[in-house]
Formats: structure tokens, sequence, C-alpha cells
């Protein structure tokens, strides 16, 4: 194959979005093609700048309309899209928003542990990435030729999937699926080379890397989460402490000690009390609370590290 001249490549300049909800205590996103895509579409002449076009194409193709937007990373990748002539390149946006009633045809919000199940650590350790993964990790690392390689996909495989709830890193999410990737488990990998189906790992693939992009997005969210009061913008008006206790946990993928997270959440004034009660909770009535609007503004400047650390 002949090598490719960089002048006379011809190039394409995409938009997408990693567009986050949390519904019924579950991380979704906003999903096209029946799921199998990221809102995306080209940066056009007519848009005034690269995060109104993105508004537009969302919008567009899904009829939600977004709220908290910020850049989430560039992807180039020569390889990114395959079957396309020229070469794409993705400005991906990450976006949070409270799902909209009327979607467009083929839209969706999607758990975004459909296309990630192992991330899902809030029942204890996930049975996936103990009883499947890890298992076929090692038999890939058994693979190398050479013993330093085999010691260093071993170390990757430790630092990247630890086995236990105390050496997970909820942040490593898109360390894990590249790491997927590389040794041939998803299947993505098999677009650019032959793999047994009996290979792969559960969980849902995406067109193109859209599945890595939106890896990224839940790695940048988680954290954010930490130190960012972003949060705050998928929460209702009005909420109970155990609601956004069970937010901040379908985020992280994980649980928290319920009397430190409040206790945590009281020492910093995050909320105030409406006055009001949500008598919908199957159990003893629960006061609903708000944020404090001065508190979202100062911690916007100096953080918030939400205590994600672990559970008791």
């Amino acid at each position: 194959m002949p090598p490719i001249d960089p002048v006379s490549e011809p190039l394409r300049l995409e938009l997408s979005a990693v567009v986050v909800a949390v519904t019924a205590e579950e991380p979704r996103v906003l999903v096209v093609g029946d799921g199998a895509a990221l809102p995306s579409g080209p940066l056009e002449p007519y848009h005034r700048t690269l995060e109104l076009g993105l508004r537009a194409w969302v919008e567009a193709q899904t009829r939600q309309p977004l709220g908290y937007v910020e850049q989430l990373y560039t992807f180039a990748d020569r390889d990114r899209a395959p079957g396309h002539v020229e070469r794409v390149i993705s400005l991906s946006y990450l976006g949070l928003a409270r799902e909209a009633c009327a979607m467009e045809p083929g839209s969706s919000w999607q758990n975004w542990y459909r296309y990630f199940p192992w991330e899902d650590w809030r029942g204890g350790p996930n049975r996936l990435v103990v009883d499947t993964i890890l298992p076929r990790l090692a038999a890939w690392a058994e693979e190398a030729a050479e013993s330093a390689l085999r010691r260093q996909r071993t170390q990757r495989i430790a630092v990247t999937f630890g086995a236990t709830e105390r050496s997970w890193n909820e942040d490593l999410v898109l360390q894990r699926f590249e790491l997927l990737y590389e040794a041939g488990l998803v299947p993505e990998a098999a677009r650019v080379r032959p793999i047994p189906a009996d290979r792969l790992v559960p969980g849902e693939p995406m067109q193109h890397d859209h599945r890595r992009i939106l890896a990224t997005g839940i790695a940048r969210l988680r954290a954010k989460i930490k130190y960012r009061p972003v949060v705050f913008e998928l929460m209702p008006a009005a909420f109970t402490l155990l609601q956004l206790q069970r937010a901040v946990e379908a985020l992280a993928g994980r649980r928290l000690h319920k009397q430190n997270f409040r206790r945590f959440v009281e020492a910093e004034g995050l909320v105030e009390e409406t006055g009001e009660i949500d008598v919908g909770t199957g159990g003893r009535p629960a006061k609903l609370v708000r944020f404090r609007r001065e508190v979202l503004a100062e911690r916007a400047v100096s953080g918030t590290k939400l205590p994600l650390s672990r559970t008791a």
C-alpha cells in the first residue's frame, strides 16, 4: 500500500456529543441509530461556533436541548472510521441534560452499562470482570512470546482491572476499553482483524469509535463529580438526599456509605430544605432539598470533592 500524501488526503471535521442524564437511579446516554451511535454531524459553514454546531446537530437528531456542555477530546486516528475515504476528525463534547419526552425516531436514552457492563460495581465485585474478563485477559497475557511483554501485560491488567472493590479505580474507563480492544475481546477489534466470536465479552458495540468516545466521556464525568458540582445539572429542582446519593452512585458505578455521604453534604452546606416532603418513597417520608445557588457558584471555582472513595 503506498504512503498517504498528507497534503492531498481529504479531511472531514465531525462534531460528536456524549450527552448524559440520570433517570430512575441509572446513568443514561443519548444515542441515535437505534442505539448504535452518538449524536454527531459535520461542522457546516453556517455554524457560527463549534458548540453551536454541536447543539444544532443534537437537537436536529434527537429533539433534546442541551444545558451544560464542555469540550471533551479530539479523535483523529486515521483508522477511526473504517470505510470512509476521507480522514474523519471528531471534536467531541460532554453534555449534561434531563431526559426530554419527545424524541426523533431512532434516537433514545440508553443505560450506559449496556455498552460497558463491566463498569457497574454497585452490587459489589462485578462478576463479569471476575469470572470472564480477568481469565481471558490472563490468557492473552500468556500468549505473549517474550517474558518482558507478558509481565507488561500482566501489570496493565492488574492496574486497570483490579479484582477487588479496593483495587478497582472507577476513573480508568477508557484504559479498560482500550486494553480489551488490544486483547481482542470487544467486537470493534474484530473489524480490523479476525477474532473468534466466543472470545468476545458482553457489551453492546457502537459504530466507528463511538464506544471509545463514550468511554472517554464517562471517565471525564466520573473524575469531575469528585471536584466540580456538575452532578447538580442532572438533578431536578427538588430532591431527597437519597436521590442525590443514588445519582452519584449511578455515575460512579459504586455504592457510597450513606451516613458519610450525608455528613459530607451537611458539612459542606450544599443543600437547603424546601419545607416539603416526598411521600412517594415507599417508606418513611423524606425531606425535599435543593441546591443552594450561592454554594454552586463558590464550588464552581473552589471545587467540591464528593466522598467517592469507598463504601463502608
